[in-house]
């Protein structure tokens, strides 16, 4: 199983994920001390699983459904790292420092507050 975090408030309105089985396995709201401009404060996390071989297509769908700003999700499999922008996916193997590197300096470009770039490797 893959797992990961979605954060509600980065889908684009309009966006529609389809085709892949997602189960969610926790929903908070939490309050953001690090929102970045185009954030707001509150957010809802949707922590969620889906079958491992559904990865690549996940992260094809998400690139298209999340926001452009400073938006990512994430999720990993057993052997990947998944790391999604609007219109952009990364993939690397777990533990790998340039992968992680590639993905967070791409995030800084577009702004993403430095506390928000700590996905689980």
């Amino acid at each position: 199983m893959l797992e990961g975090v979605l954060i509600a408030e980065s889908l684009r309105v309009g966006s529609q994920l389809a085709g892949i089985r997602l189960q969610v396995t926790n929903l908070k709201r939490i309050e953001v001390t690090s929102a970045a401009d185009d954030q707001p404060r509150l957010w809802t996390l949707l922590d969620f699983t889906a079958d491992e071989s559904e990865a690549p297509q996940l992260a094809d769908q998400l690139a298209s459904c999340l926001s452009t700003g400073t938006w990512y999700t994430d999720f990993h499999t057993s052997t990947d790292i998944f790391v999604i922008f609007a219109n952009k996916a990364f993939r690397y193997p777990r533990g790998q420092a340039e992968g992680r590197q590639e993905a967070q300096d791409y995030g800084r470009s577009i702004g993403i507050p430095e506390q928000q770039l700590d996905w689980r490797d």
